[in-house]
This record gives C-alpha cells, sequence and structure tokens, in this order.
C-alpha cells in the first residue's frame, strides 16, 4: 500500500500527543496516512501492552488513519542498530511514503530521541539499493522519502515550521484521550504519571498555542528538519 505520509512514535500516543492534527489535515487533504508504533509501550507506569494496543486501534478510527501498525521493538530498550534499522526499512519499501514524521530529535524520554535518530538513519539506508529486504518472499525496491520532519514533544524545542490544526484540536484531543489508561481520568486510583494529571492537558493545549500565535492560529504544532526546506511557491508561505 502506497501511503503519502508514514509517521513513526516511539509509544502509541507519541503520534497523537505531537502531530496527529497535522495527520488529520492531511487526511482531509485526499493524502493516505498512516502510523507506525515502534514499541506496546510495555513499560509504562499505567495500563497494559495490550490495553494499549486497543487504544491505539481505537484512536486510529478517530484519526482515520490508512493504515497503524506495531513493530513490537523493546520499549526502553531498543537499539539503533542493523537488526532494528531493517525493519524500519522494510516498513518504508512497503507504504513507500513521501513524507515521514518521526520522533522528537531531544527529548525527556531517552527512547523518543534514540527513535528518532533510528527512523533518520533508516530513511538514509533504505534508498540504498544494495541493501536487500524482501516482504513476504518478494524482493523489495529501494526507497527513501522525499522529507523527513521531526514532531516536538515534551521538551521545548524551537520550530523549523508550525502547521495550523486549529480546524482539528477536538479530534486531537479526543485521539488523545482513546488512550484513557495513560492520561487524567479523576475516577482511577492508578499511580500518578508525568503525563496522568489535568494539568498535563494543559500543557499540551499551552504549547500548541504557543506555537500557533507567530502564524495567527489559535493551536499549531511544530516541527524541526535537518535540511534546508524548499518551496515551489513564495506565496504560498504563511
Amino acid at each position: 500500500m502506497k501511503l503519502d505520509v508514514l509517521a513513526f512514535g516511539a509509544h502509541p500516543d507519541d503520534v497523537e500527543l505531537s502531530c496527529s492534527g497535522t495527520l488529520m489535515q492531511s487526511i482531509e487533504q485526499g493524502k493516505k496516512v498512516g502510523v507506525v508504533d515502534l514499541t506496546r509501550g510495555e513499560l509504562g507506569t499505567r495500563g497494559s501492552a495490550e490495553l494499549r494496543i486497543k487504544e491505539a486501534s481505537a484512536s486510529a478510527k478517530i484519526l482515520g488513519l490508512s493504515e497503524r501498525i506495531n513493530l513490537n521493538m523493546a520499549d526502553g530498550f531498543f537499539l539503533n542498530d542493523k537488526d532494528h534499522q531493517l525493519k524500519i526499512i522494510k516498513q518504508l519499501r512497503y507504504y513507500q511514503p513521501d513524507v515521514v514524521l518521526a520522533n522528537a530529535i531531544s527529548d525527556r524520554h531517552i527512547d523518543h530521541g534514540r527513535g528518532a535518530a533510528l527512523v533518520a538513519d533508516a530513511c538514509f539506508l533504505s534508498g540504498l539499493k544494495k541493501i536487500e529486504t524482501d516482504c513476504e518472499g518478494v524482493k523489495q525496491n529501494a526507497w527513501r522519502p522525499k522529507v523527513l520532519y521531526h514532531y516536538i514533544q515534551d521538551h521545548y524545542l524551537k520550530p523549523d515550521f508550525v502547521v495550523d490544526v486549529t480546524k482539528f484540536w477536538d479530534r486531537k484531543i479526543e485521539s488523545i484521550m482513546a488512550f484513557s489508561s495513560q492520561f487524567y481520568d479523576p475516577k482511577s486510583n492508578q499511580n500518578n504519571t508525568p503525563i496522568s494529571s489535568k494539568e498535563f492537558m494543559d500543557f499540551i493545549a499551552s504549547r500548541a498555542r504557543e506555537f500557533g500565535r507567530p502564524i495567527g492560529a489559535t493551536y499549531a504544532e511544530g516541527f524541526q528538519v535537518k535540511r534546508v526546506i524548499g518551496v515551489n511557491d513564495i506565496t504560498s508561505l504563511g
């Protein structure tokens, strides 16, 4: 299946928190969008791996994704090595996305920066035809995405560009709250975590308002890129 946009997240809910509005905007524009979760988030304090898989499926329906898969890498312990790179390369060659979104370049959780580096390295390697992979016995062709953007997560990082997601804000919050085991629930008796408080959801909204203000939007999502961004029409820049 050919996808236009493929978003990678180290954990289920990374994408919802950081770039789900952008994904919904792309879907509204007629693009096919998918998500690859690297791990099941099995080391999380709240919930379970099995529950988070169910929550990810529910969120995928809210977002309108064409595909969502989980690579079952080890939460907290996956590496940026050949074996893990090949797992990413196979997905890139299978879905052939033009745009890839990945975790923040650096962040509070160690999996985020490592996941960002893993996906970035795999995007490059996927374009090398002498690296051979197959899908169900059929040899895959080399494929390198046109662009790789890193969404911004917990730590503040200055964005290279932002996307107005005001129109999709309510559904973004709905997709986040599909992970009910992880976020604020006044009836929950589970242990508190840095993301389970009501204040954390306020933080998510405040960050989006901060990113939106420079472009005159109520809410925006921010991204970083390691290479210069090129445009064909300067009048399309906001």
